[in-house]
C-alpha cells in the first residue's frame, strides 16, 4: 500500500527526459536521481520529497531500454508510478529494480497533479482521495509483488537462494 500526493505529466515521457543521456556515464542511483526529470520540470527533485505518486499518461517510459531511468525514479523517492500505458521495457524494467508500476487509463486521465491518493497493489485498488473516487487497474500477480516486495528480481532471487 502507497499513499501520496501527485506529481503528474503527459504523455510520451521518454527514457532521454527521465535521466537524461548526458549523465549515464555514472551507474550511481543517487546521482542518477538528482537528475531525474530534470529537463521536464526542473522542479521535480524539490517536489518528490513530498509528492510520492507520479501519473502520466501514454506511452511512458518510452525511448531507450536503459534501466537508469526507473532506477532514478525510484532512488529520487517516487514509490509508484501509474499512467494510461508503459513502454514494454519501461515496465519490465521497473519490476525488475522493484519499481511499482500500475497501468491504469481511467486514473491518468482523472488524476489531477496535487491529488492525494492510494494504492493498494494487491488488490489494484487506486484511491483518488481528493475527488473520493476509485479506479481498478489489474493487480500485482504475487510474485511480481514479491520481486517489489525484494526491492528487485536481483534480491528477490538472492532470497530464494537463501531458503
Amino acid at each position: 500500500m502507497v499513499k501520496g500526493t501527485v506529481i503528474k505529466y503527459g504523455d510520451n515521457v521518454d527514457t532521454d527526459v527521465i535521466i537524461p543521456a548526458r549523465y549515464l556515464n555514472t551507474s550511481d542511483p543517487v546521482e542518477l536521481a538528482s537528475h531525474c526529470m530534470e529537463d521536464l520540470d526542473a522542479t521535480y527533485p524539490e517536489r518528490v520529497k513530498t509528492s510520492k505518486i507520479m501519473v502520466a499518461g501514454k506511452n511512458f517510459g518510452c525511448g531507450s531500454s536503459r534501466e537508469h531511468a526507473p532506477i532514478a525514479i525510484k532512488v529520487a523517492g517516487t514509490q509508484c508510478v501509474i499512467a494510461e500505458t508503459f513502454a514494454r521495457i519501461f515496465y519490465r524494467n521497473s519490476i525488475n529494480i522493484g519499481l511499482p508500476i500500475m497501468e491504469c487509463p481511467e486514473a491518468a486521465k482523472d488524476i489531477e497533479d496535487g491529488n492525494e491518493v492510494e494504492i493498494n497493489f494487491s488488490t489494484g485498488e487506486i484511491k483518488n482521495i481528493t475527488k473520493g473516487k476509485s479506479y481498478q487497474a489489474a493487480p500485482f500477480p504475487e510474485f511480481m509483488q514479491e520481486i517489489i516486495s525484494a526491492d528487485g528480481l536481483i534480491n528477490y532471487i538472492k532470497k530464494g537462494e537463501n531458503k
